[in-house]
C-alpha cells in the first residue's frame, strides 16, 4: 500500500479540493482520497510537502503512439487508400515506444485517446490508451469511438493529392451519409440472415460502423468551421446518432448554445496555431471559456504531435488567461475528457476504485512555471523529476 500525504489534493469528486489531504492506493487502485484518510503504519509514504496532487491528465484527442515523434514518415496515421476506412483500428498502429508517450507521462499525461488522422472522411476506431507500458494491448483502456472528419483535410488529402472524391464539403457530407446508410443496410441484412438462419458474409468495416448506428460506439468528428459543425449535427439527426463529440471545435463558440441544447461535448484545440487554412481563421483560446459558460462539457487537447503532448497543461493555462474559470480548468483535462471518452470508471478523478494514476505538481497544474514532480500510473511510480532511475526499462532506450 502507498500513500501520498501532506498535499493539496484535487479529487475532482464531490470531496473537492482538500488542503493537507492524502491519497491512499493499493494494487493499482485508489483506496481513499481527500481529508481524514487513514494511512496504515506499514504504507509506503510520499510526502507531497504541500504540493498539488491531481489525477493523471487525460487528453481526449491525440495521435501520440501513432504519429511517431521525430519520424513522421513512419507514422501510422492515415490509411489513405480510401476516404472511408472504418475497418482500421488505432490499436494495431499504436507504438508503445513512441517518444511522444514519454513526453506525455513526464508532463503528467497518463491517458490519451489515440486515433487515426483526419485525412479520411471515416478514419477508423479510436482507442483510449495509457501512456506507459510495453504492450499496446495492456495499455488499452477502451475502444472509445469512430473517427470521422469534415472540412479541408479530407478535401486536400483526397481531392487535391489523389484527385478523387471528396473534393468539396458537400462531397464529404455525402460520403459520410453513404457510409452510415450502408451500415444501416448491413445491420438489417445481418438481422434478417440471423432470423432466417442463413449464411452471412461479414464485413469488418461495416461491423465497426454498425456499432455507431446502433449506439454502441461514439462518433467523434473533426470539425473546425461552424458550418461544418452544423453539418455534423444535421447528419447525426438524420441517423439518430446521439453519442457524439465535436473535435477541435475551432468555431464552437459561434454555436455554443446549439452544443448546450444538444448536450454535445467539445474537445477544443490545438489553439496555439496560426491560421494555416481558412477554417482556422477564428482560432482563439476564448473558445473553451465561452463553451463552458454556455453549459457545454469541454475538454482541451493538443492534437499531439501537432503540439507536444507534454504541453497540455500550457494549453489549459492559456485558456484560463482568456476566460476559462480557474476553478474549472483542471476538469478539462481530467474528469471531463474521461466522461466524454466513457472511461471515467477508470481515470479522471481520485475516486475510490479508479486507477491509481496520480501526479504531484510543484504548483497549480496550469501555471506555466509548474512541473510534474512525481507521476504514478496504476500505483507504480513511473517518473520522478529528481531521479533518473525510476523507469525499470531504462536499459531499453526509448
Amino acid at each position: 500500500m502507498k500513500a501520498i500525504v501532506n498535499g493539496t489534493v484535487h479529487t475532482l469528486t464531490e470531496a473537492g479540493t482538500v488542503e493537507d489531504g492524502a491519497v491512499l492506493f493499493e494494487d493499482g487502485e485508489i483506496v481513499a482520497a481527500g481529508a481524514d484518510v487513514d494511512v496504515p503504519d506499514d504504507a509506503e509514504v510520499v510526502d507531497a510537502g504541500g504540493r498539488h496532487v491531481t489525477p493523471g491528465l487525460v487528453e481526449a484527442h491525440s495521435h501520440a503512439g501513432m504519429g511517431e515523434w521525430g519520424e513522421p514518415e513512419d507514422g501510422d496515421v492515415n490509411e489513405g487508400t480510401d476516404p472511408i476506412t472504418p475497418h482500421v483500428n488505432a490499436l494495431d498502429g499504436f507504438h508503445p515506444r513512441d517518444e511522444e508517450l514519454q513526453h506525455a507521462f513526464q508532463g503528467g499525461v497518463t491517458t490519451v485517446s489515440a486515433r487515426m488522422g483526419s485525412g479520411n472522411v471515416v478514419g477508423g476506431i479510436i482507442c483510449s490508451m495509457k501512456t506507459y507500458g510495453d504492450v499496446a494491448d495492456e495499455m488499452l483502456v477502451r475502444e472509445d469511438g469512430m473517427k470521422a472528419a469534415m472540412g479541408e483535410n479530407p478535401k486536400r488529402f483526397h481531392g487535391e493529392q489523389k484527385d478523387r472524391e471528396p473534393v468539396t464539403r458537400p462531397g464529404i457530407a455525402a460520403k459520410l451519409r453513404q457510409a452510415l446508410m450502408d451500415a444501416e443496410d448491413y445491420v438489417e441484412r445481418r438481422a434478417n440472415a440471423r432470423e432466417e438462419g442463413e449464411p452471412f458474409d461479414r464485413d469488418l468495416g461495416m461491423e465497426n460502423l454498425a456499432r455507431v448506428v446502433e449506439g454502441d460506439l461514439p462518433l467523434r468528428v473533426h470539425a473546425h468551421r461552424a458550418d461544418d459543425i452544423a453539418t455534423v449535427f444535421r447528419i447525426a439527426d438524420e441517423f439518430g446518432i446521439e453519442d457524439l463529440s465535436i473535435e477541435h471545435a475551432t468555431e464552437g463558440h459561434v454555436l455554443a448554445e446549439e452544443f448546450a441544447a444538444r448536450d454535445v461535448p467539445a474537445v477544443v484545440g490545438p489553439s496555439i496555431s496560426s491560421a494555416s487554412k481558412y477554417e482556422l481563421r477564428n482560432i482563439t483560446f476564448e473558445t473553451p471559456g465561452i463553451l463552458h459558460e454556455a453549459g457545454v462539457k469541454v475538454a482541451i487537447q493538443t492534437d499531439a504531435p501537432v503540439l507536444p503532448q507534454e504541453h497540455l497543461d500550457v494549453c489549459v493555462g492559456l485558456a484560463v488567461r482568456e476566460g476559462l474559470p480557474a476553478e474549472d480548468a483542471l476538469a478539462t483535462v481530467t474528469r471531463n475528457p474521461a466522461e466524454i471518452l466513457g472511461i471515467d470508471d477508470r481515470v479522471g478523478t481520485l475516486e475510490a476504485g479508479t486507477d491509481a494514476d496520480v501526479v504531484v505538481w510543484d504548483g497549480p497544474m496550469f501555471d506555466l512555471d509548474s512541473d510534474a514532480r512525481q507521476v504514478f500510473l496504476e500505483g507504480d511510480l513511473i517518473y520522478d523529476s529528481e531521479r533518473d532511475d525510476v523507469d525499470p526499462r531504462e536499459e531499453y532506450a526509448w
